[in-house]
């Protein structure tokens, strides 16, 4: 009996089990052939076998066969070893799917899952959680982006995390944007909005999470306050782009998910290409993530179109900065952290002293100074003035505007004002005032 299987044998038992309690009267034999499935007939010839043959004729003769299916046993070994010698660290869904491009085998999923199972090379996993409702899509690009970031050993060859900043549609995720970065800040983040929007669109909303350089939370667990904005919030609503954070992590699923996928995945394959620099990483995603993720992931949108809506301004700069505002010295310099930012002379005003002005700081490390429209001077990180292009944002340089006085501009030429002759009317009438008693 040991050559059948599990099941035979499970089978044998519970026909042995029900035709003895209808033999012992406990139940008829029309509810013994309901119990096994079959008709009573049937059922008829099989105690009339056990009662001719004995318990070894209740088995399924069938059973021994060999399945015509049955996988080679060279086969699995060979499955077996490339998981073990080369995809050890990828998933199971990766490993089917090299097995299919680059090996050309063609095992399903659930036979190359339960082989590794089987051989303990991958665990069991029980899945756990309560009933959650699946959010629907937007049903155009850019009506809702997400933006987020994820630590993990990205580089296997680096004995350090990295921080991936990634930001995607929500109607398609279609992947718009990946770096890998040291550490999710304001000014990561800052840059993967403007890179989007340089090359996209205005979009309509986006979903993060609640980190501090989101949105403002007073009390841990509370609901964020709105009056108060962060760099980015006031940065995308100048944009005119909804700014909304999630209540949880179980609300941004789809995120989730995908940071699951990525680190299933990418990691591997910088290994198998031998990648070990931040630099040679952030230049392979473009080509991980055209080849892999949205061709793989990336779904049609629900209806035709876009939401995203081309900039046409010029402060995306500007705009996407770290800003902050000062007054002017009596000396026309501008304290800011430890340097001391000198503006220059300007054509539409006279002295910017005890004047309130905004310091932007932008994400290539410069500063630039603002004055309403005017930009007032560009520096490099230890204060040092810049050339500028222009000085008013939106507006190249033209002629100089026409100055106040000569303290302005010392090397202005000023004409002497020309004097009309008076009349001999106005003279005459001038002489007869003279003459007047009063004067008048």
């Amino acid at each position: 009996m040991h050559v059948y299987p599990a099941r035979a044998l499970e089978r044998a038992m519970k026909v042995k089990e029900v035709i003895t309690r209808a033999l012992s009267g406990e139940i008829n034999w029309m509810q013994a052939a309901e119990i096994l499935g079959m008709t009573d007939r049937h059922l008829r010839r099989w105690r009339n076998k056990w009662e001719k043959y004995g318990y070894e004729d209740l088995f399924d003769r069938r059973m021994k066969r060999p399945s015509p299916k049955r996988v080679a046993l060279g086969d699995l070994e060979q499955v077996l070893q490339l998981y073990r010698e080369k995809y050890f660290d990828l998933n199971v869904k990766h490993f089917v799917e090299k097995l299919h491009e680059e090996h050309h085998i063609g095992f399903s999923y659930t036979w190359v899952k339960t082989a590794l199972q089987t051989a303990g090379l991958v665990h069991r996993y029980r899945k756990r959680g309560q009933h959650r409702k699946k959010r629907p899509r937007r049903p155009l690009p850019g009506m809702l982006l997400h933006v987020d970031g994820s630590k993990h050993r990205w580089i296997p060859g680096l004995d350090a995390y990295q921080d991936l900043i990634v930001v995607f549609d929500d109607a398609t995720s279609e992947m718009y944007y990946a770096r890998l970065v040291d550490e999710e800040s304001t000014e990561t983040v800052m840059a993967g909005l403007k890179q989007v929007i340089a090359d996209r669109g205005v979009f309509c909303a986006l979903y993060s999470d609640r980190g501090s350089h989101l949105v403002y939370t007073p009390q841990a667990g509370k609901a964020p306050d709105r009056r108060v904005k962060t760099q980015i919030g006031r940065a995308l609503e100048q944009m005119g782009i909804e700014l909304i954070p999630a209540n949880s992590p179980q609300a941004r699923g789809r995120c989730e998910r995908l940071f699951g996928t990525w680190q299933g995945r990418l990691p591997q394959e910088i290994r198998l290409r031998s990648i070990s620099t931040v630099e040679a990483a952030n230049a392979y995603l473009p080509e991980w993530i055209d080849s892999e993720h949205n061709r793989k992931f990336a779904v049609e949108a629900q209806e035709p179109g876009t939401a995203f809506v081309a900039y046409g301004g010029a402060e995306l700069d500007k705009i996407w900065s770290n800003q902050q505002e000062r007054v002017v010295g009596n000396d026309n310099t501008v304290t800011y952290g430890k340097l001391s930012l000198q503006i220059p002379k300007q054509t539409f005003r006279f002295s910017l002293a005890r004047c309130r002005v905004l310091v932007c700081r932008h994400l290539d490390t410069t500063i630039s100074v603002h004055y309403g429209p005017h930009r007032l001077g560009h520096y490099n990180t230890q204060g040092r003035l810049l050339g500028m292009a222009h000085r008013k944002m939106g507006q190249a340089m033209a002629h100089p505007a026409s100055r106040s006085s000569s303290i302005n501009d010392p090397g202005a030429k000023f004409f002497p004002t020309m004097r009309l002759e008076p009349s001999k009317k106005e003279k005459r009438t001038k002489k007869e005032r003279m003459g007047r008693p009063d004067g008048n």
